[in-house]
C-alpha cells in the first residue's frame, strides 16, 4: 500500500504495526520511496523492515545505484509480534529513525541523503524460492504524516 499523501522532501511519518511470526519468503517493511517511482541515488528509507527473527527491526538507508545494494543498517532488539510505534524523521541536517520514541538510527552523510521527494509505502516484501509459504500477518493501527 502507497501514501498518495505525504509525498513530500523533508518530513516525519510514524506508523504503529505489529507482525506475526513469519515466513522466511515474506518482509514486513514500513519504508519511504521515491516519488514518481525514481531517483537519481535509488534512495529507499526502510524505517523498519522485518526478517524471520521477530525479536528485532531493522533500520536500512539505501543510497547509491552503482554496484551492489549500497546501504547502512541498524538492527534493535523488541518483540516485533506486539505493537510499537515506528518512525523516521528527514531533515536538511539527515535521517533519524525511532522505535516507542527511541533514536535507533542516525545518519547525516549528505551523500546518503534522498535527492528527491519520497512518500510511505507498507508492503510485505516477496523473495519467493520456489517452495511454499506461510500466512503472514502485518497489522497497522494507524499512519501519521508531517511536513
Amino acid at each position: 500500500m502507497s501514501a498518495k499523501f505525504g509525498q513530500q522532501r523533508y518530513g516525519r511519518w510514524e506508523t504503529r504495526m505489529k507482525t506475526n511470526a513469519r515466513d522466511a519468503h515474506y518482509h514486513p517493511v514500513l519504508l519511504l520511496w521515491p516519488n514518481f517511482n525514481t531517483s537519481p541515488n535509488c534512495a529507499e528509507v526502510d524505517f523498519a523492515e522485518g526478517t524471520t527473527d521477530t525479536a528485532a527491526m531493522n533500520f536500512y538507508l539505501h543510497y547509491e545505484c552503482s554496484g551492489g545494494d549500497v546501504q547502512i543498517t541498524a538492527a534493535t532488539l523488541i518483540d516485533t509480534t506486539q505493537w510499537h510505534n515506528y518512525a523516521v524523521e528527514w531533515t536538511p541536517a539527515g535521517i533519524t529513525g525511532y522505535i516507542d520514541g527511541v533514536k535507533t538510527f542516525t545518519d547525516s552523510v549528505p551523500a546518503h541523503q534522498p535527492t528527491v521527494g519520497m512518500h510511505q509505502r507498507m508492503q510485505l516484501d516477496w523473495f519467493p524460492a520456489g517452495t511454499g509459504t506461510s500466512p503472514v500477518q502485518m497489522d497497522v493501527d494507524w499512519v501519521r504524516v508531517y511536513q
